[in-house]
């Protein structure tokens, strides 16, 4: 059982459990309670974990301001992406996208919007967690009778992208769309072709260097020292090679980091997919 430690509203609870501090959802959960009284798992909607024991107070502040309406929004937000993803999210997302929620609502009312750069590029690159957002943007919409512009759906799935990293401070969705839009964007240059961006070869493109981008910020870049097979690739495939190489000196420019032959033969390998079914 949980114990009630603080109520800080109807809805929302401090509780401990063998001594580690949570905050507790529910409706109607902190209603007439008060401290040292229990609470079952029946009673809770969600249970949220403070990050580090240095934020909780600024968590329990967010939580208290926050009206609950957001964090229930939150939960079906949430619960789409993980159907959609087929992956649960980091538990921090029930705090960061509510807050973005009501802060969007905010702005909405006061007649602020604010312009996401990189609307295409996680349109584009993350066609799932975009979908949830614009699932979202509709009901934010609906609900509360606001116009939210179209790059709004964007904004909430950087969330959604950034709760799918394990440690969620070190996710950011906005590095890591740029990364990804400065990689295809050099590939489609050097190929100096059409490009079919609906063909299969093209999604596994993309999946292949969002993959390469999350293995680049989690320092988990391949390097097994197959020097055998980054010369056979450079012997079958040279074309695909010598782009896949302009992608490596691009990255080493831009993000002064050395990118390992092996990871450049893969690249190789969905470069030349592509220039073998252009357009």
């Amino acid at each position: 059982m949980k114990s009630i430690k603080k109520v800080l509203n109807s809805s929302v609870v401090l509780v401990e459990e063998n001594g580690q501090e949570m905050i507790a959802l529910g409706k109607g959960i902190g209603y007439g309670k008060k401290p040292g009284e229990e609470i079952s798992g029946e009673q809770v909607d969600k249970i949220f974990l403070p990050l580090e024991e240095k934020k909780s107070a600024q968590i329990l502040d967010l939580v208290a301001e926050i009206p609950l309406e957001f964090f229930e929004m939150t939960r079906d937000i949430v619960a789409q992406a993980e159907k959609e993803l087929g992956r649960k999210l980091n538990s921090t997302i029930y705090l960061t996208l509510t807050d973005h929620l009501n802060f969007a609502v905010e702005r909405a009312q006061e007649g602020l919007n604010i312009v996401n750069r990189l609307y295409w590029e996680i349109k584009s690159y993350y066609p799932k967690e975009f979908q949830v957002g614009q699932s979202a943007l509709s009901l934010l919409n609906e609900k509360y009778q606001i116009e939210l512009p179209k790059e709004e759906a964007s904004n909430i799935a950087f969330h959604l992208i950034n709760a799918q990293s394990e440690d969620s401070e070190h996710g950011d969705g906005f590095k890591y769309a740029k990364m990804i839009g400065g990689i295809v964007n050099m590939v489609r240059y050097s190929l100096q072709q059409d490009i079919d961006t609906e063909s299969v070869h093209y999604t596994r493109f993309i999946t292949h260097v969002r993959f390469f981008v999350e293995r680049y910020y989690s320092d988990k870049l391949l390097d097994d020292g197959e020097e055998e097979l980054y010369r056979q690739m450079w012997i079958l495939y040279p074309s695909a090679m010598e782009n896949a190489t302009k992608v490596k000196e691009y990255i080493e420019k831009v993000y002064k980091t050395t990118i390992p032959d092996e990871e450049i033969v893969y690249l190789g390998v969905h470069i030349n997919r592509l220039m073998k079914h252009s357009i």
